[in-house]
């Protein structure tokens, strides 16, 4: 039974019992490279179960779960699979023998023993399956992860020009567009990205995250009063091997800088804790996933909730740095809300947003279809990217078929005519390159003239 429940494995606050001389090795206990004397952010190795930050039945139950899960479980076993120092989880273990949960099938070593399950154990890990499922690395504390969050941001590398110029190399920018972006970057503040579509808001956020650079660390699961939150997601978190010769506390992943995208699926509901009742706990809202890095909320108004209802969900966030979640017991959560967001939206911000919300957000861009010029150097830019042969006037032609045809530019334009282009290369197995009459088709394929194929619209 987890704790807080009537007879937990081990009272709240009482002290670790004594074991065995063996479990306090310094080698296991007390790693000699502290990585608190490298890098303080670096999470330390905990060499107790204090040091966990963790309640000792907390632990004691996540372990005999561990050992009913795996049918030839070792002390080394289980140690991987809690992300514990070998020297904690024996400990625990050891524990759970002296209460008749657990029995010794053989020793292996010093610190190395192999356990089963008896039948208390079996009743027990039943019970504790029923109030909570989770099987995996032990959690850190939401006290811990808090922490960490606020050092991580107090810590973060500013973001200077060359910084902001490298990020956005492959886009064609205004130089006045470049430099408040960079002030965006630098304060992470929020923004509101404005404009018609295909004129790369989403491309411009994206360029934004990646002028952060760097990596931080986050906690796979967080405990909170014996709940669990899953907050590792391999879908948003990528990890990096730390340095191989520092140690570190194992619950926690080094990952680059996460950028977390959500769209017209987002919701109210999916903006909290979802409980998953067949496992009983649960995984941690897209915000939280963003903690340390950046949250574009993309096609912003499309999604299936009011934009009001959204923005002053956002409010107290924005306002306070601080965001609030609700366990399935109705218990309020306060976790951090450390990340830049990015509003991206193709409709008018007048129709979406009170001026009140606009103002805490801090900045505002409106993106402007390309002019010829700027037109002229993204096909330029993209073709050469492709290392594509092509005469420099094609772009001059499309420019002036613009006017013509009075059609506006957008600055996807010219990268998806160029892929058109590449498409019929490849389909009529021509070596690759533009000239004048696959530009032509490239055009006609992608904005649709039905006259061109002989056919006639229909009259009213």
């Amino acid at each position: 039974m987890s704790p807080g429940h009537s007879d937990p494995l081990w009272p709240r606050g009482r002290r670790l019992p004594d074991v065995e001389a063996s479990t306090h090795d310094p080698a296991l206990l007390n790693p000699p490279d502290s990585p608190s004397a490298v890098d303080d952010l670096i999470p330390a190795v905990p060499t107790t179960v204090e040091d966990s930050d963790l309640d000792f039945s907390f632990l004691a139950d996540l372990a005999l779960k561990t050992v009913y899960a795996d049918t030839n479980c070792t002390t080394q076993r289980a140690a991987e699979r809690l992300a514990m120092p070998i020297g904690v989880v024996d400990v625990l273990l050891q524990h759970l023998y002296r209460e008749h949960f657990l029995e010794i099938r053989e020793t292996l070593g010093p610190h190395d023993r192999r356990y089963a399950m008896l039948d208390r154990g079996w009743e027990r890990a039943r019970r504790l399956l029923d109030l909570n499922a989770y099987i995996g690395a032990a959690p850190v504390s939401l006290k811990a992860y808090t922490a960490m969050v606020k050092r991580q941001e107090e810590s973060r590398p500013p973001v200077d020009p060359d910084a902001i110029r490298a990020a956005f190399a492959d886009l064609v920018l205004p130089e006045a567009v470049l430099q408040m972006l960079g002030v965006v970057a630098n304060s992470r503040r929020s923004v509101f990205i404005m404009g018609a579509s295909g004129n790369g808001k989403t491309a411009i956020a994206r360029a934004v995250h990646s002028s952060l650079g760097g990596e931080i660390w986050v906690p796979r699961a967080i405990e909170v009063n014996g709940q669990i939150i899953n907050l590792f997601d391999s879908h948003n978190h990528v990890p990096i091997d730390p340095q191989p010769d520092v140690p570190h506390d194992r619950r926690w992943i080094k990952i680059r800088r996460p950028l977390v995208v959500v769209g017209g699926e987002m919701t109210i509901e999916s903006m909290d804790l979802t409980y998953d009742r067949a496992v009983r706990f649960y995984e941690a809202p897209f915000q939280v996933k963003s903690n340390g890095g950046t949250l574009l909320i993309d096609d912003f108004g499309r999604q299936r909730v009011l934009p009001r209802d959204l923005f002053n969900r956002w409010i107290i966030p924005l306002e306070n740095r601080v965001d609030y979640l609700t366990l399935h017991t109705g218990q309020k959560v306060q976790i951090p809300f450390e990340q830049l967001l990015i509003f991206a939206t193709n409709l008018d911000s007048s129709d979406l947003a009170e001026e009140a919300f606009l103002r805490r957000l801090g900045y505002r861009l409106a993106v402007e279809p390309p002019n010829g010029d700027s037109y002229r150097r993204i096909f330029q830019k993209y073709a050469d990217s492709l290392g594509l042969r092509h005469d420099p006037q094609l772009a001059d032609a499309l420019v002036a078929r613009y006017e013509r045809e009075k059609r506006e530019m957008r600055g996807c334009h010219p990268r998806d005519l160029i892929e058109h282009c590449r498409d019929i290369c490849r389909y009529e197995n021509r070596s690759l390159g533009l000239s004048q009459d696959l530009v032509e088709r490239a055009w006609l394929y992608y904005f649709g003239a039905s006259q061109a194929f002989g056919v006639e619209r229909p009259t009213s």
